[in-house]
Parts: structure tokens; C-alpha cells; sequence
């Protein structure tokens, strides 16, 4: 199926305005306008973790968002923002993340489906443990040009 052409917004301006540095390298083989605008989610995501910024993360959700993520589905953003304050004062307080992206798909002209390998990184590490690794899928919602939120994030552990 051919995608009508549509502007996911601009990247870089995007970025801008929400403060955050973008990473070119982020983008890899995906270097389309319309990709590198869907990957500015994650980039705003990966920022708020390294940060440790819980407001910022769950600003990257659209008001009904879902994250799933260990045992815990989380359903709406204000349940992200509550669980991300913890998670970033206790558990996650030292951790960075860290993925490649595997897959983006543009699966209507305002939803956008991204798969990724991550894993969790401790103090000091570069990869992440065999035990830490996990697949990641992201649905990414165009509100309007230049506007996008997250609508649902889930992990599930690799199993070597």
C-alpha cells in the first residue's frame, strides 16, 4: 500500500521545542522526513530517562496512553507520571537505557508503529546484560503536523 504523502512535521524543530538534543545517529538507516519526525517520540523518551525527568515522560503520552513495561500496565498519563516519579527516586534512579531501532512502519496516515531491541544499562555499562534485554514496540499517533504523542508503549523481555 502506498502512504499518501503527509508531513509528520520537521525534526529538528520539533526537538527544538521540546528542549531536546537531537542525536543524528539516532536515526540510522531511517532517514526519511516523515521518520526522523515519528523518531523524535522515542528521542523525547530516551531524553526524559536520562534526565530522569518523569514530567517529561509522561508528556510524551497522549492523555489515554498505555505503557507496559514488567508487571505493570499503566493506563492513562497522569498513572505514567506517578509511576515514573518512583520508578526515577527509586529503581531507575542509576539506569540508562539504551536500543536500536529494528522496524518503522507507517501504518495510516497518522499511525506510526515502531519496533526496537533495548536494554537496561547500568552504571558504567555500554550494553546491557543478556538479562536486561528486551523488545520494545511503540505506537506513535500524528495528531497534526509537527504534534505527535505516544499512544501506547510495551516491552517484553528477550529470553536467550
Amino acid at each position: 500500500m502506498v502512504r499518501p504523502k503527509t508531513s509528520w512535521g520537521d525534526a529538528a524543530a520539533m526537538l527544538a521545542e521540546a528542549g531536546v538534543e537531537a542525536v543524528p545517529a539516532f536515526y540510522g538507516r531511517f532517514t526519511g522526513d516523515d521518520e526522523r519526525a515519528a523518531l523524535t517520540v522515542p528521542m523525547r523518551l530516551q531524553d526524559a530517562v536520562t534526565r530522569k525527568d518523569a514530567d517529561a515522560f509522561a508528556d510524551v503520552f497522549a492523555e489515554n496512553g498505555s505503557l507496559v513495561q514488567y508487571d505493570d500496565e499503566l493506563k492513562n498519563r497522569e498513572e505514567i507520571r506517578a509511576y515514573m516519579k518512583a520508578a526515577f527516586a527509586g529503581p531507575f534512579k542509576d539506569n540508562d537505557v539504551a536500543g536500536r531501532l529494528l522496524r518503522l512502519s507507517f501504518v495510516t496516515e497518522d499511525v506510526a508503529v515502531l519496533a526496537e531491541e533495548a536494554g537496561v544499562l547500568l552504571p558504567g555499562e555500554q550494553k546491557a546484560a543478556p538479562e536486561r534485554l528486551f523488545y520494545a514496540t511503540w505506537v506513535i499517533h500524528r495528531v497534526a503536523p509537527g504534534r505527535l504523542e505516544l499512544l501506547s508503549f510495551h516491552q517484553s523481555p528477550i529470553h536467550s
